[in-house]
C-alpha cells in the first residue's frame, strides 16, 4: 500500500432519497481495496440513468457495494489489494466498472474489472465507456446474439447506451434502426452511424420498421423504454427475433399476447449488471478487450460526450440526465 496515500477524500453523496439536490459535498475515508481489488485515483467519471434511480432511492447498491453513486470510472492505479492479479500495477491508466462509489477521488473494484485506457483516448473519454460497453456487449452480443446481417432495433438512440448501440452494431456489420425524441437527436444518431433513426413524436415508428422492412421486421430489440412499447416491438419482430429489456422507463409490468411470441419464436430476455457475480463481469471484461477495444483504437467507435461538470456540480449533471435533452455520456470532472 502506497503509505503517501491520503487518509480521506472528497465525493458527493445522497443525503437522502429525492431529486438533484440531495446530492451534496461530502468527505469520507478512503476506501482500502479488498483480496482482488485495485484503489483508482479518479480522474472522472461517468453518469448514468442507473445513478438516478439509485438517488431517487429504486435502485439500492448491492451488498458490500459503496452507497454513493457512480458505477464507472477512468484514472490511475494508486494501490493494489490483496492477490489484485490481472497485471495491473500502480500508475497504470484505466477505466473500470464499479459496484458503486465512483463519485469520489477514489474508488475501488475488483482488478478484472478494469480495462486499460484505449490508445490514443483521453481519460475524459475513457470515462464514458465503461458502463455502455459492458451492457451492450453482453445484452446485445451474449444474450441476444446479434450478428452480421441482422436488422436491429435500439429505442433511445440518443442515450449514452444508445449511441454505444449504434457504433458497435454497425461495427459488426449491423442494420440499425433507432428512435429518438427530436430532429437534432435523430439527426445524431445517424451521423453516429444509425441506418434510419425515426422521431417517435411524430412518426409511429411500428409502421415506419414494417415498411422499411418490407414487413420482415427486425431481428434483435434492444428496449429501455418498457411500457407498451413491448408489445408493439413484438408486433415488428422477424421471426426468430430476440427483445432484449434492460430498463423501464415506462414501467416494468406490461400485457403481451404470448401466441404471437410462440408463432414468431421470439425470444424475450434481459438482464441487469451491478449485482451480478464478478466472475460474469470479469468475462464481458475480457470480451471488450478481445473484440472492441480494438475497434475503438482503429477509431471505428468512440464515446460521445455530451457535457463536463466537475463534480461538485453533480446535481446540475443529474438535472441535465432527467431532462433527456443530451446526446451520448454526461461525464463529472474528478
Amino acid at each position: 500500500m502506497n503509505t503517501t496515500l491520503p487518509d480521506s477524500m472528497r465525493c458527493v453523496e445522497i443525503s437522502q432519497f429525492g431529486g438533484p439536490e440531495v446530492l451534496v459535498p461530502g468527505t469520507r475515508p478512503r476506501p482500502i481495496p479488498k483480496e482482488g481489488e485495485v484503489l483508482i485515483k479518479v480522474a472522472y467519471a461517468g453518469v448514468n440513468r442507473p445513478d438516478v434511480f439509485q438517488r431517487q432511492g429504486t435502485y439500492p447498491p448491492p451488498p458490500g457495494a459503496s452507497d454513493l453513486p457512480g458505477l464507472e470510472v477512468s484514472g490511475t492505479i494508486a494501490a493494489l489489494g490483496p492477490k489484485a492479479g490481472e497485471g495491473w500495477r500502480v500508475g497504470d491508466a484505466v477505466c473500470a466498472l464499479l459496484p458503486g462509489g465512483g463519485y469520489a477521488e477514489y474508488a475501488v473494484t475488483d482488478g478484472a474489472l478494469c480495462l486499460p485506457v484505449p490508445q490514443g483516448f483521453s481519460q475524459k473519454m475513457a470515462a464514458g465507456l465503461p458502463e455502455t460497453s459492458f451492457t451492450v456487449w453482453h445484452n446485445l452480443f451474449e444474450r441476444a446474439r446479434l450478428h452480421e446481417g441482422e436488422h436491429l432495433l435500439v429505442h433511445g438512440g440518443s442515450s449514452g447506451i444508445g449511441t454505444t448501440a449504434i457504433q458497435m452494431a454497425k461495427a459488426f456489420g449491423v442494420r440499425v434502426t433507432v428512435t429518438a425524441g427530436s430532429a437534432e437527436k435523430c439527426a445524431a444518431c445517424e451521423d453516429l452511424g444509425a441506418d434510419l433513426a425515426i422521431n417517435y413524436r411524430l412518426e409511429d415508428y411500428t409502421k415506419v420498421v414494417k415498411e422499411v422492412t418490407g414487413g420482415r421486421g427486425v431481428d434483435v430489440v434492444l428496449d429501455m423504454v418498457g411500457g407498451d412499447y413491448i408489445d408493439r416491438d413484438l408486433r415488428i419482430m422477424a421471426e426468430d427475433g430476440r427483445h432484449v429489456s434492460i430498463a423501464f422507463l415506462q414501467g416494468s409490468k406490461v400485457e403481451i399476447d404470448m401466441m404471437r411470441v410462440m408463432l414468431k419464436r421470439l425470444t424475450l430476455t434481459g438482464s441487469t449488471m451491478r449485482a451480478r457475480p464478478v466472475s460474469m463481469k470479469a468475462g464481458v471484461a475480457r470480451a471488450l478487450e478481445e473484440n472492441v477495444w480494438p475497434l475503438l483504437e482503429k477509431g471505428l467507435m468512440r464515446p460521445s460526450i455530451h457535457a463536463t461538470f466537475p463534480m461538485n456540480q453533480a446535481a446540475d449533471a443529474h438535472r441535465m440526465m432527467e431532462d433527456s435533452q443530451h446526446v451520448g455520456k454526461i461525464i463529472l470532472e474528478v
